[in-house]
């Protein structure tokens, strides 16, 4: 039922589209523009189309690379396991925390290391990836649509040219 009552807040019952913008900042401040004028921006709905996905090339990734990130990620997962076991241990605490973060770096680069190894140099680069509308699209619900396109041709250059 959660999902259901957060899905209903994105969405309007016959939405119209105002205008379509290049950008995000630009379609954000039209809807400003509108609240500053007193319209009631609640029957407004910003909806990102387009969607690219970018994948930004951050590095080469070698055996090297591989097996420090490996060890890192194994030594923080040995820290936490080692800190949630010394809560419930009657040992000495210190010890239980070094040991556990050991185990995890040795866990972690060896884990690392046997993944690098199996994908036998077809992804041997690092990356991040993104998803990024390339238009925006100003809605508004249709019982308001005129009233927000009066407000709006106050606003120089917000409305597209319908002429152009």
């Amino acid at each position: 039922m959660q999902s259901a009552l957060g899905a209903a807040r994105f969405r309007l019952q016959f939405p119209q589209s105002l205008a379509t913008y290049d950008d995000y900042a630009t379609a954000q401040k039209t809807v400003d523009f509108l609240s500053d004028e007193g319209f009631p921006v609640e029957n407004c709905m910003i909806v990102g189309t387009d969607l690219k996905q970018m994948e930004r090339i951050t590095g080469r990734l070698t055996t090297g690379r591989v097996a420090l990130s490996g060890a890192i990620s194994g030594l923080w997962l040995g820290l936490f396991v080692g800190i949630l076991f010394s809560f419930f241990g009657t040992a000495n605490a210190v010890a239980e925390i070094v040991s556990t973060m050991l185990l995890g770096l040795v866990f972690g680069l060896v884990w690392s290391l046997v993944g690098f190894a199996m994908s036998r140099g077809q992804r041997d680069f690092a990356s991040v990836t993104q998803v990024i509308a390339t238009k925006y699209e100003v809605l508004v619900e249709h019982k308001v649509a005129a009233q927000a396109r009066e407000v709006l041709a106050k606003l120089p250059g917000a409305l597209p040219n319908p002429f152009a």
